[in-house]
């Protein structure tokens, strides 16, 4: 059957104009919410891939910190915003995955309210010890807790982060009793161990390692399936017995609705800019892995990430209200 002419025309503009609405994107500078504080791995890894995306892209990625509530606040801020792709989230593991489990009344759905973009990075987490504490390695620091229970003290990221569950764990694992202090991020973590406000704690590694290396602190394990190549020497927790495998993983997303071609096109630039040489070099020289992926990759692996800590943070009874 034939169309009528106005149809065909309208149907035509109408292909035309979603075509040049496209190929527009973006006309206006786009939003990245890092939903921790400044200095972790989120604000760094945020404000990385946005600076590279800007230059090819032609419009300026602004990096906003929105941290609180274990990264609930910012994220929770990119699912309600507009699917119009000029707002974004650095998400993680811990707003995407473990606050599954951890927050009976979490407000965001991490699969129904984003559109995955790309997995962008890996980091090891190490576990480090404020001298003040004399031990040398795992087995005298259990050792040191059994004879002084509730004596240690350990910072974390904040309550239901990674670094929190990964000292739940040892402790579940150990049978030893330590008292949790939470701050709210990497980088508050890092100065209450050097301070010596706190006995020890896990954290992102580009963070502890330096001071560990400077002789400021005592490294004794790193929480991942590998040695980390920046600290060979220092041994995996799997390794001394305590298979805790802990790594932080970043990803990029947006709200769900967002255009598909707009997703494609962030996942392309995405990708382009963690395969360059110079940024893998220097990622990797503080312990970060770049590593991108399909949209359909990372949807999958979340699923799988979040059924993993939801059993695990069930059988260690821990629960945020």
């Amino acid at each position: 059957m034939l169309l009528p002419l106005a149809v065909l025309s309208a149907a035509f503009l109408s292909g035309a104009s979603a075509g040049a609405f496209a190929q527009a994107y973006p006309n206006r500078p786009i939003h990245i919410v890092a939903p921790f504080p400044a200095g972790g791995g989120y604000d760094f890894l945020a404000r990385l891939v946005g600076q590279e995306m800007s230059k090819t892209l032609g419009q300026p990625v602004i990096v906003e910190n929105k941290s609180g509530a274990n990264g609930n606040i910012g994220t929770d801020a990119v699912a309600k915003a507009a699917p119009d792709g000029y707002t974004l989230l650095m998400g993680g593991n811990s707003p995407l995955a473990m606050n599954v489990g951890l927050y009976p009344k979490l407000p965001y759905d991490p699969i129904k309210d984003f559109e995955p973009i790309s997995r962008v990075a890996t980091q090891p987490n190490l576990l480090a010890v404020h001298p003040k504490v004399p031990v040398a390695s795992l087995a005298e620091l259990i050792q040191f807790a059994k004879a002084n229970p509730g004596k240690l003290t350990y910072a974390s990221n904040g309550n239901g982060s990674p670094q929190h569950l990964a000292a739940e764990q040892l402790k579940r694992m150990a049978g030893i009793d330590m008292l949790h202090v939470p701050y709210k991020g990497a980088a508050p973590n890092m100065s209450a161990l050097l301070a010596g406000e706190v006995s020890l704690a896990f954290n992102i590694i580009l963070l502890p390692l330096p001071h560990v290396q400077a002789g400021k602190l005592t490294g004794l394990a790193v929480a991942s399936s590998k040695r980390s190549p920046l600290a060979p020497n220092i041994p995996t927790m799997t390794e001394l017995g305590y298979p805790i495998d802990i790594d932080t993983w970043y990803g990029l997303l947006a709200p769900a609705g967002t255009p598909g071609e707009f997703i494609t096109k962030l996942n392309a630039e995405t990708v382009r800019v963690l395969n360059l040489a110079e940024l893998r070099e220097r990622t990797r020289s503080q312990g970060i892995e770049l590593a991108g992926s399909t949209p359909e990759e990372f949807a999958a692996f979340m699923k799988t990430d979040i059924a993993k800590w939801t059993q695990a943070i069930r059988e260690m009874r821990i629960t945020i209200d």
